[in-house]
């Protein structure tokens, strides 16, 4: 719920997800339909003005900010439209950022080599972030996003900067990476067309969610 009195907008109605481990799903639905509020709601930017949010058995609506933060930030891998990435910082630097927030471990460069390997970027690594191409950033936005191992991945319009070429092998890539890894990816996207076969298709209308034609109740698990 936003705003107040008379000016109070309900952005979401009684939508209640879940959501199995290692399912890639879309959340699609027309501007203003409550989608990236969803999302927001997933990934704890923004709390609900009734219910609920389990993650892993959690229920994050109950945590305190530090430990909204902290749970945010092992749990949940966040890739945006645009990429994001510092530009005065290298490639691997920028994916290695969530990982020294969490605190650094011996091991956290190694895996970040790892995850540059998988998205075909290890000879860029020493490269500053705006010395790369558009595609590129984003494949460092999802080795990022993945440096953590979060139970679940976020991706707010991933293909929405780019153009159709680049945008499906970011998606190849995201569904191989779900695919190897078993971890969860919620998707939001105005490029239906672009994935393919997915898990599942929720439809975000008017604050409500759908798969097919019926109102869905979904509560989120990873």
């Amino acid at each position: 719920m936003y705003g107040e009195g008379d000016n109070q907008v309900k952005a979401l109605d009684n939508v209640t997800f879940s959501i199995k481990q290692g399912e890639f799903v879309l959340i699609v639905g027309s501007s203003g339909s409550g989608k990236s509020t969803l999302l927001n709601m997933i990934g704890l930017l923004d709390s609900p003005t009734n219910g609920q949010i389990f993650i892993d058995g959690t229920n994050t609506t109950t945590l305190i900010d530090d430990e909204i933060s902290s749970f945010r930030n092992k749990k949940l891998g966040f890739i945006f439209q645009f990429s994001n990435l510092l530009t005065d910082l290298s490639v691997l630097e920028n994916i290695l950022l969530p990982r020294q927030i969490a605190g650094t471990d011996g091991a956290a460069e190694k895996d970040a080599i790892e995850l540059l390997k998988a998205v075909g970027l290890e000879d860029q690594m020493d490269k500053r972030a705006n010395k790369i191409s558009g595609g590129q950033a984003q494949r460092v936005a999802i080795a990022r996003g993945l440096i953590n191992k979060p139970s679940i991945v976020l991706a707010d319009e991933p293909t929405g900067n780019l153009d159709s070429v680049t945008s499906e092998t970011i998606v190849q890539l995201m569904k191989s990476m779900a695919k190897k890894l078993n971890q969860t990816f919620i998707i939001v996207t105005h490029d239906r067309q672009h994935f393919g076969e997915v898990d599942r298709v929720i439809t975000i209308k008017d604050g409500k969610a759908f798969e097919g034609d019926q109102p869905s109740e979904m509560e989120i698990i990873a």
